[in-house]
């Protein structure tokens, strides 16, 4: 397989979805945080005005939590939760530290599940160059430079793996496949304001939201702007536009229109965006609309059959692969003992959209009995089926704010009974 015998085929900035009956507008480097409790400091990579990378966000989150770790009013435990169970109408949390910790409120802020393994390379699981999760420290130390590497999926991380690949001298040929085809934007040369307005009259079809997108795209246009000043304009309604439209609209956008919407909205650093154009420009890499019909260890290669789309079927012998895929939403509850145990004991439940955990407008956790656990809440990334956009800091910050005032009220609430009685 040479990847200068192959060209990087995308498709255009608009493509065609008969099954949603409208022609739709294609519409940061990876530091995934560990999960369950071990992260140390929240770090995000942010850019200057001179498009430097800052580290900013971590340190303010550090000295603003500072006063509270020194005073006692917050406890952080580095332990894995093993398990959570209720007990008396109250929550006790066992850890690894083989310690208990009951408590009357508990919010699950457990981060992205990791990637799953597509079935299609299962039976390649054994091979030694099968990079199956390349956010683990030491992953790429198994692929030589010349190793030729098929790359499965093209979206943030597939760009970081890239890039990475580049740093550690890899000169050797890289083909990056996903089901459309779509890569990772990159940032505007220019910051614009947003664009656009989706939420006055509120959108309650999917079909309807994307002609409103299109619509405001060639708006746009006309006035010299591109595209990102209206993604970024959808981003900031995100959370409004969601909620306006019903579960099954939701879940057409998540099937259907979600790859476009991640290529637009999560978007790669200046850096990485020259590597990958300087790679695909040289030939290195070529980028294709494929997937993986089947997969097999013939000595010391990997074969791999391509199904291209539009294209028929081709094989391709590779020395590596690295899966990029992103993190298996769909499994979460079975990410971690202690989910899966709560959701065995009907106390979570899958969101319908695929894209988290279930939880109602309150960030309660809904069992499996359709009601809301009133003091189980869900925040973060994996309560988007609900909320909507739910990715980025801005939004997460004010989710998690509104958990805390929902807290808050829980508490208020449960402390009037007892105030009114010492009042009598």
């Amino acid at each position: 397989m040479k990847a200068d015998d192959r060209k990087c085929r995308q498709p255009d900035d608009e493509a065609v979805d008969d099954r949603l009956g409208r022609r739709t507008a294609d519409v940061e480097l990876l530091d995934r945080p560990p999960v369950n409790g071990k992260a140390g400091r929240c770090r995000r990579k942010t850019r200057s005005a001179e498009g430097e990378n800052v580290d900013e966000v971590g340190d303010y989150v550090a000295s603003e939590l500072a006063p509270y770790l020194s005073s006692g009013a917050i406890e952080h435990r580095r332990a894995l939760v093993l398990g959570i169970r209720r007990s008396a109408g109250r929550w006790t949390i066992s850890s690894s530290d083989d310690q208990e910790l009951v408590a009357d409120i508990v919010v699950i802020a457990v981060s992205h599940p990791a990637p799953a393994l597509p079935k299609a390379l299962l039976p390649v699981l054994s091979h030694p160059k099968l990079v199956s999760d390349p956010t683990k420290a030491g992953a790429f130390e198994v692929i030589a430079s010349a190793d030729r590497v098929l790359i499965v999926g093209n979206g943030l991380t597939s760009a970081d793996v890239v890039a990475a690949l580049g740093g550690r001298g890899h000169y050797g040929p890289i083909i990056s496949i996903s089901r459309r085809g779509l890569r990772s934007r990159g940032h505007p040369a220019v910051v614009q304001d947003p664009y656009g307005d989706f939420v006055s009259e509120p959108i309650t079809r999917a079909s309807e939201l994307l002609r409103h997108i299109r619509q405001a795209l060639h708006a746009a246009r006309q006035q010299g702007l591109d595209w990102h000043p209206v993604l970024d304009a959808v981003r900031a309604q995100g959370q409004q536009i969601w909620q306006a439209l019903r579960v099954v609209e939701r879940q057409r956008i998540a099937r259907l229109a979600r790859p476009y919407w991640d290529a637009h909205r999560f978007r790669i650093a200046p850096q990485v965006e020259t590597v990958l154009d300087q790679a695909v420009e040289s030939g290195t890499l070529g980028i294709l609309a494929a997937s993986i019909a089947s997969a097999s260890i013939e000595g010391h290669e990997i074969v791999v059959d391509l199904k291209e789309r539009r294209l028929g079927t081709e094989r391709i012998a590779v020395d590596a692969i690295v899966v990029t895929t992103g993190p298996a939403h769909g499994n979460i509850l079975r990410s971690q003992p202690f989910l899966a145990a709560l959701e065995e004991a009907g106390v979570l439940t899958p969101c319908e959209t695929g894209l988290g955990i279930a939880c109602d407008l309150h960030a309660r956790a809904v069992g499996a009995d359709g009601l809301a656990e009133r003091s189980l809440f869900i925040a973060g990334p994996l309560a988007r089926g609900t909320f909507g956009e739910l990715m980025g800091l801005p939004q997460v910050t004010e989710h998690a704010v509104f958990v805390a005032r929902e807290v808050e009220a829980l508490l208020t609430v449960d402390r009037l009974p007892s105030s009114a009685s010492q009042s009598a």
